[in-house]
């Protein structure tokens, strides 16, 4: 089965006959390109356009990250799938008010449909403290059907995660890490980086699975396709936040496997350091790698389920199925 390999280290990375070579100082490592699925790369690297006609061959994209752990682009091969009928379709429904609004809504609502499941989970121990923000983010579910346009529909989604973050103070064990608010650019405390880091690397996953479909990841429902190049994966990425970020964030700071040792500092800006980003890519990884039984199909890995998630939206543009929202059980 091939995986995604991560480049924290600085270097070159080349081809050599039909393999890559990743090269630091005086150490070369071999790449085994029919393993690889996707590049994710945290140094600072030099290629050549010989490596990215490799890739493209290969199939095989490539997602950069800055210096702070956050996404900036990609090398986005050549889509061998892509196929002119599916574009139109997806600009369709982007430009039919009714159809892009239900699609947009079916995000939110299976966001807020897992990360209520979240809190349930937690409510077992901490029901006195837990109740009180189920109770007020269940009422604002009831509010995403009266939305009748997609900036109100946003705006919703916002309060709810807002009440749904307020929460982390009791589903978290505290100690160092702590919610005030959500700030993203920049992250200003350990958690928002947690979050920012974690939603960052959700959102390269999605793209590759996107890739990997007929889909085209520039055309979204619920965020708006502008000049970001990309916000299919954006829509995705928001009913596996819950699912797949939360909790591992949920996970790590609990079993105390992340700690303050992991972060760095600038002027009102906190990051995770290599070790910390190293540390949550591998349990990041395990949550995508763990399998649950699907429908038909028998054990499938979250990673697969991404993938699903866009084959369901594939057949609702075609009229073949409604799209429903995947939601923990």
């Amino acid at each position: 089965m091939k995986k995604p390999i991560y480049i924290f280290n600085d270097g070159q990375l080349k081809r050599k006959d039909n393999t890559l070579i990743f090269i630091k100082e005086d150490q070369k490592k071999n790449i085994p390109v029919n393993a690889v699925s996707e590049i994710h790369i945290f140094g600072e690297i030099d290629l050549n356009k010989r490596v990215l006609e490799f890739l493209t061959k290969n199939k095989i994209p490539i997602f950069f990250y800055n210096h702070y752990g956050y996404y900036i682009g990609s090398f986005y091969p050549r889509e061998y799938l892509n196929s002119g009928f599916v574009i139109l379709k997806q600009a369709e429904f982007y430009l039919n008010k009714d159809e892009r609004l239900y699609l947009a809504k079916s995000f939110v609502e299976g966001a807020v449909l897992n990360l209520l499941k979240n809190l349930n989970y937690y409510k077992r121990s901490r029901e006195e403290y837990i109740k009180p923000y189920i109770e007020e983010i269940e009422q604002k579910l009831k509010e995403i059907e009266d939305k009748e346009d997609i900036p109100s529909l946003m705006a919703l989604e916002g309060e709810i995660r807002k009440k749904y973050y307020e929460a982390f103070n009791v589903v978290l064990n505290i100690g160092d890490f702590y919610f005030d608010k959500r700030t993203k650019q920049p992250p200003e405390n350990p958690l928002n980086a947690l979050i920012s880091f974690g939603n960052s690397l959700l959102y390269t996953v999605v793209l590759a699975q996107i890739y990997r479909t007929h889909l085209d990841p520039r055309i979204g429902f619920l965020h708006q396709t502008n000049q970001r190049s990309f916000s299919l994966n954006l829509d995705i990425a928001e009913v596996f936040k819950p699912v797949i970020v939360d909790r591992v964030i949920f996970s790590l700071i609990n079993k105390k496997q992340i700690q303050l040792k992991h972060f760095d500092q600038d002027i009102d800006f906190v990051y995770l350091n290599d070790k910390g980003k190293q540390i949550f890519i591998k349990s990041f990884e395990e949550k995508l790698n763990t399998t649950l039984k699907y429908r038909n199909l028998g054990k499938v890995s979250y990673r697969k389920l991404i993938r699903l998630e866009c084959y369901k939206i594939y057949k609702h543009l075609f009229r073949e199925s409604v799209y429903r929202p995947f939601l923990m059980n």
